[in-house]
């Protein structure tokens, strides 16, 4: 195990990351901008180091800043967290050139997965399902993608290869659309993400958006840790997740998570990792992989038992899965509910003094935070302060704990959408389980028309 390993990311996971570590007995250097000088990660880190100015261009996404603060403090692997250079194949490679491990896939492993086109094919000859479409980029004749789109069936979805957080993606329901959408979704590809490439899938219309988690070593041990369920979004955002998937069977969910190891060790993928599905009418189809911890990772370490941060560690530095799948339990259910710093509505951030804070607890309950009384919640960067969690024995009970756990806590000085996460707690078709990915954004339209 690692001696000293180096956080390059802020907020609740950066002071997850140091809890995992600190349980194993590793020291931990964080890394914070000007703005984050006072953090509670930054001061229960046994080494800080300040790397820029509070834009994250300047700080949180300054590679070289990063590299020089392991070099410092002598930090043998550096852990990125979610978001920020967590999926950026060239961080991952600068920092193994510059004599550090990362905590996460391979450098190759992460560009044949952070590209969808790419991705797909990978997946195809995996055997894990994908959307109907084109195997590869659409081609520059007019002709061609008319033909491609009327082989698939309307509608279709135009996709930017380098895309992602909901971004580089259009709806096309006619012929006389297309060719206009295709253009349009290359020009914006090429101006967000410096790859003009797109390609094209049949768009589901009501699909649930299904994830498995997978953890997999050097040696080609692959397990898949079950389902989440994470359909609760607006604006391709999640709200609300959950654990196990509802409504699934034992034989889907094993089928798919089996299909998904399998995948891992025929990319030779090393780390935590999860499979993103779109599932409509019994069947799955894959969307993209994210080669990182997730969010929600919480959910499934509540119904496995097992901590993926320590897992990710322990594979970076040499060791094998402990766990054969057959070892891998699941037990009860789990919710999660991302508590941000926004109007509950109308979604504009809300930085500022938080002038109260108090989190519930009881049987079940996990609130992973990094904020506090008097915690100051930037301008910068991205509004989630916190992860409501609750766990029960069954759903039903799961859901309880999450009413209750909601209407005890306190968060005074900014807005957050706490009131929103009660709504949806108390929704008819949420208790029910099994809502599509738009259920969320419909119901809030219908809200704001005052239906």
């Amino acid at each position: 195990m690692f001696e000293k390993i180096l956080i390059a990311n802020r907020g609740e996971i950066a002071l997850r990351i140091q809890r995992a570590c600190r349980e194993l007995g590793v020291k931990t250097v964080a890394v914070h901008s000007e703005a984050d000088a006072d953090a509670k990660y930054v001061r229960l880190a046994d080494e800080s180091v300040c790397i820029g100015p509070a834009q994250s261009s300047a700080s949180y996404l300054n590679v070289p800043a990063i590299i020089s603060a392991a070099e410092v403090t002598d930090a043998e692997a550096i852990h990125p967290g979610y978001g920020f250079l967590s999926e950026n194949a060239d961080f991952a490679e600068r920092v193994e050139k510059s004599g550090f491990v990362f905590i996460g896939p391979r450098p190759e492993t992460i560009r044949l997965m952070g590209d969808k086109v790419s991705a797909k094919n990978a997946m195809l000859k995996a055997g894990v399902p994908v959307v109907p479409g084109v195997d590869g980029a659409l081609p520059d004749d007019p002709q061609e993608i008319i033909r491609i789109a009327r082989s698939i069936g309307y509608p279709v979805i135009i996709k930017a290869s380098g895309g992602g957080g909901g971004r580089g993606m259009r709806v096309v329901y006619t012929e006389a659309a297309l060719l206009n959408g295709v253009n349009t979704t290359r020009a914006e590809a090429g101006a967000a993400f410096g790859n003009p490439t797109v390609y094209i899938e049949k768009f589901l219309e009501n699909p649930r958006h299904i994830e498995v988690q997978v953890l997999a070593d050097e040696y080609r041990n692959a397990v898949s840790l079950g389902t989440r369920d994470c359909s609760m979004q607006r604006r391709h955002q999640k709200v609300v997740e959950e654990a196990p998937a509802p409504g699934l069977t034992a034989r889907e969910v094993a089928r798919i998570g089996d299909r998904c190891a399998e995948a891992c060790r025929k990319i030779a993928y090393r780390g935590a990792g999860t499979f993103e599905f779109l599932y409509e009418k019994g069947e799955f189809f894959f969307i993209e992989m994210n080669t990182r911890v997730q969010v929600e990772h919480p959910v499934t370490e509540m119904i496995t038992g097992i901590d993926i941060v320590q897992s990710q560690l322990r594979i970076a530095a040499g060791e094998k899965l402990p766990f054969k799948q057959r070892d891998i339990q699941s037990h009860g259910h789990a919710i999660e509910c991302r508590i941000n710093a926004e109007h509950p509505y109308k979604f504009t951030p809300s930085p500022g003094r938080i002038t109260s804070w108090h989190v519930p607890g009881g049987p079940g309950i996990r609130v992973d935070s990094h904020a506090f009384a008097n915690y100051i919640v930037p301008p910068y960067y991205d509004s989630l302060i916190g992860k409501l969690i609750a766990y029960g024995d069954t759903r039903e009970q799961a859901i309880a704990r999450m009413r209750i756990a909601l209407s005890e806590m306190v968060v005074e000085g900014i807005l957050t959408n706490l009131p929103l996460h009660q709504e949806i707690m108390l929704d008819g078709e949420f208790v029910r389980g099994g809502t599509s990915i738009h259920y969320l954004e419909q119901k809030l339209a219908q809200a704001s028309r005052g239906e």
